[in-house]
């Protein structure tokens, strides 16, 4: 028998992946951060953050970096302490950690949840490329828009805003971090499907 996780979602595992770059382009264009938050249900059947996953990623070779990127995300892809490690090993890692997560709830696959996630998948599925992985446990296509669902939720699509409608603090000076805005993203999703859960089960 599927478990509850299993069954909300039709047997996709939830994971919230946020990325950092060096750019627009997922072919050419640096992959600096990553995080992933693997979700769960607690005691009272509640959805919530149960594990983040996140690496500083080293540009590959070749990759572009813009100087406008790296000045939205405040990252010096080069710093010595940044302890960055390659894409593949970022990927290994993520990547055997969900796999472990999908089989334990019962699910058939992960799902990626974002905030406008089209740009995540592309980068995440343009690094598995490059680094020959072959057992990427994401879907290949689909995903959960954060942004769309926060507009249905809140009528709010910017992710501080949404996060301020549902009662989740936000800081402005954090925000751009792949650990940041990847927790956050999943504090957002789990308010919303806790909130439709609740209505839907008859809650006042």
């Amino acid at each position: 028998m599927k478990s509850p996780l299993a069954r909300r979602f039709r047997g996709f595992l939830p994971v919230v992946v946020d990325v950092e770059t060096g750019g627009f382009n997922p072919e050419s264009d640096a992959l600096l951060e990553i995080a992933a938050v693997i979700l769960c249900l607690d005691e009272n059947a509640c959805w919530r953050r149960a594990e983040t996953l996140a690496y500083h990623v080293e540009p590959f070779p070749g990759a572009t970096i813009n100087p406008s990127a790296l000045e939205f995300n405040r990252i010096d892809p080069f710093h010595p302490f940044r302890m960055a490690v390659s894409e593949q090993v970022a990927l290994n890692k993520i990547f055997a950690q969900v796999r472990k997560a999908v089989t334990v709830h019962g699910c058939t696959r992960a799902i990626l949840v974002g905030h406008n996630p089209a740009f995540d998948l592309s980068f995440l599925r343009a690094a598995a490329e490059r680094t020959g992985i072959k057992r990427n446990p994401f879907h290949s296509f689909s995903t959960f828009d954060t942004a769309t669902l926060a507009g249905l939720a809140y009528g709010q699509t910017v992710l501080a805003r949404a996060l301020e409608a549902a009662g989740v603090e936000w800081d402005n000076t954090q925000a751009h971090s792949a650990i940041y805005d990847a927790e956050k993203t999943a504090d957002l999703f789990c308010a919303i499907i806790n909130r439709w859960d609740t209505l839907i089960n008859g809650a006042v």
